[in-house]
């Protein structure tokens, strides 16, 4: 079985965890235990969120000149090249002797007109309190959102990923025996401009959804859409909260869900699963192998309820 599988932010670096490349390593090599699994008996292709290294980054370029920040677009690459880095050896440790494995950086085209870019709301970097945010904001200028857990964060512009640039590069490697780690962070965004020339936008492509597409492009079986947490829930953080573990995409609409955590997520499994995907998977990184089997998450399939 030809599976994509995404690796959450919040799977390689966890809320309230420094951000140091010690944690990185660590919880990488928790998610390679994983990815090494499903690689003994499926062909597997590696996607991961970069949402707090890319705002660690911009944070680092900020305090060099804050006039002249370095653009999302080449931050998005260096976290491309950092994680898959990470994940590309962990995981070389864990598969057997003579498994292969290849980090490819990928350019995803946007639409110029997309309406993504007026209204910012993909969070980046660290969780900040009032008065830290307030600050970031008159210093760097940088839109902020409320968390969940009543911190703040950086919100940027996330306009939908259109095309996977390099896909038949992917194509050659996986059919040479590679596990392929690429379209990391949703992929590097470019855009069109008035020569025709491709050039870098100031964004970051939700993950999942470019996930979603790579999933299709390459024609998988199944798309894993891993976090930590256990799956999608109804009524989550209430006293009835209940996990949902199977349902259809046309089920999945009314649910309310948060647009900065599992809201991309089920929106990515709609458009895979009603895009032609046999089945999207939710939940816990190290339930990846469960979840395929239908024993732990939820599976997003047509013709399922919960």
């Amino acid at each position: 079985m030809r599976v994509v599988v995404a690796l959450g932010g919040n799977a390689l670096l966890r809320r309230g965890e420094p951000m140091t490349a010690d944690v990185q390593r660590t919880n990488v090599r928790i998610a390679a235990a994983a990815l090494a699994d499903l690689a003994s008996d499926h062909q597997i292709i590696v996607a991961h969120g970069n949402g707090p290294q890319v705002g660690l980054l911009a944070l680092q370029g900020a305090a060099y000149d804050a006039e002249k920040p370095w653009p999302l677009d080449v931050l998005g690459a260096e976290t491309d090249g950092m994680i898959g880095y990470l994940i590309e050896q962990e995981l070389m440790n864990a598969l057997p002797d003579g498994g292969r494995c290849a980090t490819l950086l990928s350019r995803v085209e946007v639409d110029a007109k997309d309406p993504a870019f007026d209204a910012p709301s993909k969070p980046i970097g660290p969780v900040y309190s009032q008065k830290e945010a307030a600050e970031a904001t008159r210093s760097h200028g940088w839109e902020m959102v409320k968390e969940a857990t009543g911190g703040l964060r950086r919100v940027v512009p996330s306009p939908l990923p259109q095309r996977i640039i390099g896909l038949d590069a992917v194509e050659v490697l996986l059919n040479s025996g590679h596990t392929v780690i690429c379209a990391g962070g949703g992929g590097i965004p470019v855009m069109r401009n008035a020569a025709g020339d491709m050039e870098g936008v100031e964004a970051v492509i939700d993950k999942d959804r470019t996930s979603a597409l790579l999933a299709l492009g390459l024609h998988a079986d199944a798309l894993l859409l891993l976090t930590d947490v256990a799956g999608v829930y109804r009524d989550f953080g209430a006293a009835e909260q209940s996990l949902i573990g199977a349902i259809s995409p046309q089920e999945l609409e009314p649910l309310d869900l948060p647009a900065g955590s599992m809201g991309p997520k089920v929106d990515a499994a709609a458009v895979f699963v009603q895009g032609g995907g046999k089945l999207c998977g939710i939940g816990q990184l190290t339930d990846a192998r469960a979840i395929l089997e239908g024993r732990a998450g939820t599976r997003v399939t047509q013709g399922l309820g919960s």
